[in-house]
């Protein structure tokens, strides 16, 4: 027969193994879209993630044909809200940006768009028809 004891003692040494997902706080991310027949799509992101990471795990459709390097400007969102939770634009971003169709002040590529905090932020994407083919 098998016996079973317990003890009453706490032992510091002994701790739950904890994946480090599951300290992680998440916020969330809407994806709102140019395009006004698709509808808006609201998704958790952690600290550390990418937008572009996010569109890719949800098949959102953002092209990105340099493979999310900052390598090109096909990745380009416009952040509606919370710009300031993202990391700040690089130079080398800000090259890619102008060469993006019609940016604007609020424009990023969503490659480098990494959360910096476990805040909501809200961004959106340009009509991608004319990016279709490339």
């Amino acid at each position: 027969m098998l016996k079973i004891s317990f003890s009453t003692q706490f032992n510091p040494e002994f701790t739950l193994p904890l994946q480090s997902n599951f300290l992680k706080v998440m916020a969330t991310i809407v994806f709102q879209f140019e395009d006004k027949n698709i509808a808006s799509k609201t998704y958790s992101i952690t600290n550390g993630e990418s937008v572009l990471d996010i569109a890719m795990e949800e098949d959102i459709g953002l092209h990105h044909n340099c493979g999310g390097v900052c390598g090109c400007s096909t990745c380009h969102i416009y952040v509606v809200d919370g710009m300031d939770h993202f990391q700040e634009i690089s130079d080398r971003e800000e090259d890619f940006i102008d060469r993006a169709i019609n940016p604007k002040i609020n424009s990023r590529l969503a490659c480098q768009c990494l959360l910096k905090s476990d805040t909501d932020v809200i961004v959106m994407v340009p009509d991608q028809t004319a990016l279709n083919g490339h």
